[in-house]
């Protein structure tokens, strides 16, 4: 009997059939000149992504990190909205689809569900890798600027991944209105950088003021009790390394960790975490250090120790990001 792969196994098989086709050289060639690109400003009318090479390649290097990374705060946002599904998604500067299948990862099913980006050979290396996915086959893939002219149809969630460090201030706020106009639901995911946190938070903001209800990572609505340029809110998904991963990067590891800011919110009522775990736990003899963000606007730190019992033990498997304490403990 043959068992069907799962989201990101079919991913990762398909992004591998591709990457074969490419003279390994000119794949992480391809890759160095992109990152190098994505890390400078890139105006919204001239793609950095120009042609099927160029796709491919990003394709197979940047694809698992963000499918992690948007499948992380996914997954947050489901657990504040358990009795929720999507019926309806658009992935805006959805590229090559990363976050249309880590909302098929995280709430499986077909629905209707429209990619909009400007670059037309990302769309067309998305809508090909889609074809792995029964589930993803009636994905629209459609040509959009991303930025004051976007317009955004009706939906059940708007996802926004890894596409506002690539606008103008004036962009951002526009990209932030069209996906608040238009969706029951945002989700908005940025590189997990300072700059790429002030993105997320000017972003919740913009979504509080439309009437948003902050779903997670935050436990509140309320203002950030962190400090504007003294720390950051990101958090971290393990991402299997490729081939191609490991020869770009000249490392060993099988895996490498994604960093990532994210907000996600929506009209309808959440229940958001009691607190978060902000920072990697520090396990130590017989206790465990969380730092938390908690419902009454500050952080704090708890120490949890065996005189706790199972909560202690609940501690020592509370992972970075996870809401505190679990269901249940």
């Amino acid at each position: 009997m043959n068992v069907p792969l799962s989201p990101d196994d079919s991913l990762r098989t398909a992004l591998a059939g591709l990457v074969d086709g490419l003279p390994p050289k000119r794949a992480a060639q391809a890759v160095e000149r992109l990152i190098t690109n994505y890390r400078g400003r890139t105006p919204t009318d001239a793609p950095v992504l120009r042609d099927r090479s160029d796709v491919v390649a990003y394709a197979a290097y940047r694809m698992p990190a963000t499918f992690e990374a948007v499948r992380s705060a996914l997954e947050a946002f489901a657990e504040a909205v358990p009795e929720w599904v999507p019926g309806s998604h658009v992935d805006v500067g959805g590229g090559t689809g990363a976050a249309t299948w880590a909302v098929n990862a995280t709430w499986a099913g077909e629905r209707a569900v429209t990619v909009l980006d400007w670059a037309e050979p990302a769309l067309a290396l998305g809508r090909e890798i889609a074809a792995a996915n029964p589930e993803l086959k009636a994905a629209e893939w459609q040509r959009s600027r991303i930025g004051a002219a976007l317009t955004i149809e009706s939906t059940d969630l708007v996802t926004v991944s890894y596409v506002l460090g690539e606008l103008t201030e004036a962009d951002r706020a526009a990209v932030v209105d069209a996906a608040a106009a238009s969706g029951q639901a945002v989700v908005i995911v940025e590189p997990g950088t300072p700059d790429g946190y002030t993105r997320v938070i000017e972003a919740r903001d913009r979504l509080i003021d439309a009437g948003f209800h902050i779903a997670a990572p935050c436990p509140h609505s309320a203002t950030c009790p962190i400090a504007p340029g003294q720390d950051w809110c990101h958090f971290s998904a393990r991402v299997s390394r490729s081939s191609l991963h490991r020869q770009v990067k000249g490392g060993s590891l099988p895996y490498e960790d994604e960093k990532f800011s994210y907000v996600a919110a929506a009209r309808f009522p959440v229940t958001p975490a009691p607190s978060r775990v902000i920072r990697k736990p520090q396990i130590r003899k017989g206790q465990v250090l969380l730092d938390l963000c908690e419902t009454e606007e500050h952080l704090n730190r708890e120490t949890v120790t065996k005189r706790h019992g199972p909560l202690y033990r609940a501690a020592r498997n509370t992972d970075w990001g996870d809401a505190w304490p679990p269901v249940g403990a």
